[in-house]
């Protein structure tokens, strides 16, 4: 029998481990930079993400190419980028401690966990929002200057 004639040997599936199941399980696994930032921009437009995210490449003359270049350029940023998109786009779960000191890629969820619709925000809520957590913040460390006297 010559080679082209032998039966086609199937490949074991590889056996993966718990946590590159996991992994699987995060909504950024295999998802490249621009068809992330394509998605946040279709589905929220440049002002929102501006506005949340506060970063120069949403704001001026953004694209989709500049922000990638930006992002791959800028480690912080692409985190704050893929923490967004985890948080608000898909709407996982919150990240326990021990995971929010990984990068949002790294992050791994409970199978059976899905992504819901995004979040719907508008330019105002995103304010209001950031309002409240900078009033927050402000009680919190009033409330530690008074406790140290």
């Amino acid at each position: 029998m010559s080679q082209s004639q032998q039966p086609e040997q199937k490949k074991a599936p590889k056996e993966l481990t718990l946590e590159q199941q996991l992994l699987q399980n995060n909504p950024l696994h295999g998802l490249s930079l621009e068809k992330m930032i394509t998605e946040l921009v279709d589905h929220y437009g440049w002002e929102i993400l501006d506005t949340a995210l506060r970063m120069n490449c949403f704001n001026t003359k953004p694209s989709i190419a500049s922000s990638v270049k930006y992002l791959k350029k800028t480690e912080w940023a692409r985190e704050k980028v893929e923490g967004f998109y985890l948080s608000r786009f898909k709407r996982m779960p919150r990240a326990s401690a021990a995971e929010f000191e990984l990068p949002p890629r790294m992050r791994t969820f409970a199978h059976g966990i899905t992504p819901k619709s995004p979040m719907e925000l508008t330019v105002e809520s995103i304010l209001l929002s950031q309002a409240k957590a900078a009033s927050a913040h402000k009680e919190r460390s009033n409330n530690g200057r008074h406790r140290r006297r």
